[in-house]
């Protein structure tokens, strides 16, 4: 409900930084070479093609998440040991792309093995009030938290993603692979959480659960069945638990009570059932997420604005509560 600071985010590589923080560093010994990376102007898919044309198979090569384009980003990379040499050599020779550290560990890296990601962000052509309005947003999401939407990189150019997965789960022929096609259905899923996630914003459920909720607690990620909402109300206040929305698929189901009703509307305003989705497994999202180490610096008549979430969650969807503006 507060003013955003509003602005232009993306003006230059330079004004989005992202590191990504790693679940472990590699131990030093191991069949698995690790690399820290940093690159300018290539996505990571750029740099698993480079690996591949070096030789080595897809399904060995190692990455904890995927990084943007239009930034300067930091993630760690591993491949087999007997491929260390080719490998690094064939990044090197990217322009844009530095190898910042080398080291090796017994596991293959895999997709959610980090922490989350810290990001510094140039926010251009702010108008004189936007540190302060900055300040006192950051403040207000640190008591409640921030709507855990997908942002739009899930979808593609114009949300195409989301509606060739719809076509695909109502029988259509949508061209593109296997891989493609899933992905295609899991933007669908994530197009459903994000207008459940919506309508609950909208209908002042954003700091609350519900009979059916599946809560989960934000410090050890466990999660439970909210049978009393009442009872649950003071640990959602303080932040310790919130309420958790489906991606729907074989493993998730319809909630039970007042929250699989909210479910049923939205899939049915669709022309879904869950029982479309069962192409993908299915999982839990939580609806807040809260960043850590929020500074705000002015410099140059810029906005800096500095944080950390935690994996998962959207820079994107942060930035956007913050300023005010589609980003």
């Amino acid at each position: 409900e507060l003013a955003g600071a509003g602005g232009r985010v993306r003006g230059d590589p330079e004004d989005f930084l992202v590191r990504e923080l790693p679940l472990y560093l590699p131990s030093g010994e191991g069949s698995h070479a690790y690399a820290r990376v940093e690159k300018v102007g290539w996505t990571t898919r750029d740099l698993q093609r480079s690996l591949i044309a070096a030789g080595i198979a897809p399904q060995h090569i190692g990455v904890a998440g995927l990084k943007d384009k239009v930034a300067r980003t930091e993630q760690w990379l591993s491949v087999p040991r007997r491929h260390e040499s080719d490998a690094w050599a064939a990044l090197a020779a990217m322009p844009g792309v530095r190898l910042l550290e080398t080291g090796r560990h017994p596991n293959k890296l895999g997709i959610g093995h980090l922490r989350g990601n810290a990001f510094r962000v140039r926010v251009r052509g702010v108008g004189p009030e936007g540190a302060d309005r900055s300040r006192e947003i950051a403040a207000r999401i640190a008591a409640i938290g921030v709507p855990n939407y997908l942002g739009p990189q899930r979808f593609g150019r114009f949300g195409r993603n989301a509606v060739d997965g719809w076509r695909l789960v109502r029988g259509e022929r949508v061209h593109g692979d296997v891989r493609l096609q899933r992905f295609f259905v899991s933007a669908l899923q994530s197009q459903v959480f994000n207008l459940l996630l919506a309508e609950r914003v909208r209908d002042g459920l954003f700091e609350r659960v519900i009979v059916g909720d599946w809560a989960r607690k934000h410090a050890t990620g466990g999660t439970f069945e909210v049978v009393d909402p009442e009872i649950e109300t003071p640990r959602v206040a303080a932040l310790e638990i919130s309420a958790t929305l489906p991606l729907h698929g074989k493993k998730v189901r319809l909630s039970a009570g007042d929250a699989g009703a909210r479910e049923a509307r939205v899939l049915e305003a669709l022309g879904l059932r869950w029982t479309d989705l069962v192409r993908r497994h299915g999982d839990r999202r939580i609806t807040r997420v809260v960043g850590a180490n929020v500074e705000v610096d002015v410099a140059d008549d810029d906005l800096w604005l500095a944080f950390e979430l935690p994996k998962g969650s959207y820079a994107t969807t942060f930035l956007r509560e913050l300023l005010k503006v589609e980003v």
